[in-house]
């Protein structure tokens, strides 16, 4: 498993953990630290063993309140920086 750490910016969450496949195609695991614990630990669970690009295609654009940004959207940013670190 190949494993990232991703500091997003603009949300309450103050860390993104990674785990992708070894090719990167793949989330294996996600954790977050801070934000809002119970929704963190559902998207924790939803994503794993989808595809980064299926995950991505899904998640990206979305917001939180008045933010133009959500802790979701970090998590895609995320994963884009993950998959192109494990396939460098």
């Amino acid at each position: 498993m190949f494993s990232y750490d991703f500091r997003p910016r603009g949300v309450c969450s103050q860390m993104i953990h990674i785990g992708l496949s070894d090719d990167g195609n793949t989330i294996e695991q996600v954790s977050f630290e801070g934000g809002c614990n119970g929704n963190l630990k559902a998207v924790s669970k939803l994503v794993d063993g989808h595809s980064v690009d299926e995950i991505v295609d899904i998640l990206a654009g979305n917001t939180c309140g008045p933010r133009r940004t959500s802790c979701a959207d970090q998590l895609t940013i995320g994963l884009r920086e993950a998959r192109a670190a494990a396939q460098a």
